[in-house]
């Protein structure tokens, strides 16, 4: 017989444009899926970090951000993005970075995620993933409302509804809050895997590590 079922409450802070934020889901979700039997589950609700507030509207070409960035040669660029690719389809992800690919401003991105989350908590997880597909998978632009809507409609959201948040503005105070908390809870780099609000897991681990982790909170809440 399963043990009683304890759900742990998840705050993924994390931002689309982060390929170990990818990885780092996927291991989560790997681990929850393991740690069922042991009636162990989750509330995961994403909170938004933006990894480059001020990028262009144009956005950027992913070698030259991550060589302004952090001084990445193109080589090193590629070589990491090869070892991220090999990360992600270890969970199951197919990961389509090309020295082409572009970084995207993320904020209406992120705006989204906050109305799904308020009128549809239980698709806000579908829309994160069809996101990342967007940005990670098929290359396409996250500033274009078109993508964003198309992205909404895939999580089984309202397109139209979409459509109307992103060209009024909506959340956007809200946004500009949940990333001030976070930051000042001291998160600064993602993805930051808050659970129970006070017990931090960070960057894109294995779904290993959470699965130990989790089971220890699970044990102490």
């Amino acid at each position: 017989m399963n043990a009683p079922l304890k759900t742990l409450k998840i705050d993924f802070v994390s931002d689309v444009v982060c390929p170990w934020c990818v990885v780092g889901l996927g291991g989560l979700d790997t681990a929850l899926d393991a740690l069922k039997d042991e009636g162990i589950a989750a509330d995961i609700a994403f909170q938004p970090f933006e990894l480059n507030p001020q990028i262009a509207p144009e956005g950027e070409n992913i070698v030259e951000h991550i060589g302004r960035k952090y001084g990445a040669s193109p080589e090193q660029s590629a070589a990491n993005r090869a070892m991220i690719r090999e990360r992600a389809g270890e969970v199951g992800f197919d990961m389509r970075m090309t020295d082409d690919s572009r970084i995207w401003n993320t904020f209406d991105a992120h705006r989204l995620l906050h109305w799904a989350h308020e009128t549809a908590p239980d698709k806000q997880k579908a829309l994160k993933q069809a996101l990342f597909t967007a940005h990670f998978t098929e290359n396409r632009n996250l500033t274009d409302a078109g993508v964003l809507t198309t992205a909404a409609e895939k999580a089984g959201l309202d397109r139209a509804e979409a459509g109307e948040v992103l060209a009024s503005g909506r959340y956007a105070q809200a946004v500009r809050q949940a990333e001030d908390l976070w930051r000042a809870r001291g998160i600064t780099s993602v993805p930051a895997v808050v659970v129970e609000g006070k017990y931090l897991i960070s960057g894109g681990q294995p779904a290993s590590v959470f699965e130990e982790a989790l089971r220890k909170i699970a044990s102490e809440v």
